[in-house]
């Protein structure tokens, strides 16, 4: 099919539905530099390019749908925090938002330490050789080969989640002749504004250790008593997609109030606390992210003034974005395939995708943006659903968007700021096969991760 513009059935003005909060851009061909990676751009013959390569010749090469990681943005955000904390704090990249081994080797050039949370993403991390003493390991339910294994690599620290796994991988380093440093993770009992899912420092979750009745103190105890540990501080982290900063100075004044009694009862001054991540991304033009630079300045300085107050040390202050580095690296580009208009509601989009490769929309409501770039048109806009190709009424990509009226089968279109939580959540719902994610830098594209094949499949069905 070729994607060029070209008829596609009878159109209609659609409308929005009642109570919708947007409207049409001006200009639908306008990149919201918001967000998109920093080399794309729409080229003088309308089609988008990323790295200095067009999405069309891409699409050719690699096909769609595809996850493209624009390798000059990723490194100059991890560039950007790592800069904006300095040589007194620790940069700790989320695995968990992608992972690849390109990624652990951009992380290690860069400077930036690694957050894991699995066996994988722990083999994925050493076999790209980042240091295993710049490797957190964190999860709230590891097993005890998972343990060993971090133990005898080496991993920089473990954080603790429950009073279980403080004589789990005390007992393991104990018999491997080790002593493990160690933080605690407690939840302070701060409601961020996000999603229900993703907000992680409530009571009524799975991780951490409750600050309240007096169980976070408890962990502490036991933890300092064990020759196996080597406790160096408190980690806190309060969930995901976080723009308001006054959820982590609650947070802080929290974890100092625990570091102050600590010292109090024990006569020990916790050297780290580790505030976590979430902080958001632009996802649509109406989100307004902080940059590093702003984020680090608030954080010091709520710590700094938390810890004056408490007549404590300031502590080496660690961080976790994944999100806030990978996400707006990426975007995922597809073929539209059936059109459907809905006379006074919307047209639906379906593409060659969906939910396999990016279930954020269906799992925490998200909202992302949408845009035709293999070419340009002045069509008038139509509210769409961008939908997937799943046996799945669920099986949405963007909610409700605007695209041009003469958009046709065979046109590429892209979604923004695709880059964490979507090839890492992927699955193969319907057999789908699960899309490559290419690195683009410099006009040269590579795969870094090879999009699944049928042999792929069939090879782990083994009946």
């Amino acid at each position: 099919m070729s994607r060029s513009a070209h008829p596609a059935g009878p159109r209609h003005a659609d409308v929005l539905p009642e109570g919708h909060p947007s409207a049409p851009p001006a200009d639908l061909n306008h990149l919201d530099r918001k967000v998109w990676a920093s080399t794309v751009t729409r080229t003088p013959d309308g089609v988008v390019s990323v790295g200095g390569i067009e999405v069309t010749r891409l699409a050719e090469e690699f096909g769609t749908p595809a996850y493209l990681i624009d390798e000059v943005d990723f490194r100059e955000r991890a560039r950007a925090w790592r800069t904006a904390f300095g040589a007194d704090a620790d940069v700790f990249y989320a695995g968990k938002a992608f992972l690849s081994r390109a990624v652990v080797r951009w992380l290690h050039e860069e400077g930036l330490n690694l957050d894991v949370c699995s066996g994988g993403e722990l083999a994925t991390a050493l076999s790209a050789g980042m240091p295993a003493d710049r490797i957190a390991f964190h999860g709230n339910n590891k097993s005890v080969d998972e343990i060993e294994t971090a133990i005898r690599a080496g991993v920089g620290r473990i954080v603790l989640d429950s009073f279980q796994e403080i004589v789990r991988v005390a007992h393991v380093a104990q018999s491997l002749g080790k002593r493990q440093r160690v933080q605690i993770r407690i939840t302070v009992g701060v409601e961020a504004h996000t999603h229900e899912f993703i907000a992680t420092a409530h009571e009524d979750q799975k991780f951490g250790i409750p600050l309240a009745g007096g169980q976070a103190a408890e962990a502490v105890r036991r933890a300092l008593q064990l020759d196996g540990l080597e406790l160096i501080g408190i980690h806190s982290h309060i969930g995901s997609q976080i723009f308001d900063m006054s959820g982590f100075e609650v947070a802080a004044h929290r974890v100092v109030g625990l570091l102050k009694d600590i010292r109090d009862e024990h006569g020990v001054e916790l050297p780290e606390i580790d505030l976590g991540g979430g902080l958001g991304i632009a996802y649509t033009s109406a989100d307004d992210p902080r940059e590093p630079h702003e984020i680090a300045k608030a954080l010091n300085e709520i710590v700094s003034r938390e810890c004056e107050g408490a007549k404590l040390r300031t502590p080496r202050i660690s961080v976790e974005p994944g999100r806030a580095i990978v996400g707006p690296t990426a975007f995922t580009l597809y073929e539209v395939g059936t059109i459907k208009p809905l006379e006074g509601l919307r047209t639906y989009v379906s593409v060659d995708g969906g939910m396999s490769d990016n279930i954020r929309t269906a799992l925490y409501d998200a909202e992302y943006s949408v845009a035709l770039v293999s070419r340009t048109s002045e069509a008038a806009p139509m509210l769409v659903r961008v939908v997937g190709k799943h046996c799945e009424s669920g099986d949405i990509v963007v909610k409700d968007a605007f695209l041009p009226a003469d958009l046709a089968p065979g046109d590429l279109i892209a979604v923004p700021a695709t880059g964490a939580y979507c090839r890492s959540m992927a699955s193969n719902y319907n057999h789908a096969l699960r899309p490559p994610v290419v690195a683009v830098r410099e006009g040269e594209a590579r795969v870094i991760v090879r999009r699944e094949t049928e042999e792929d499949l069939l090879r782990l069905d083994v009946g």
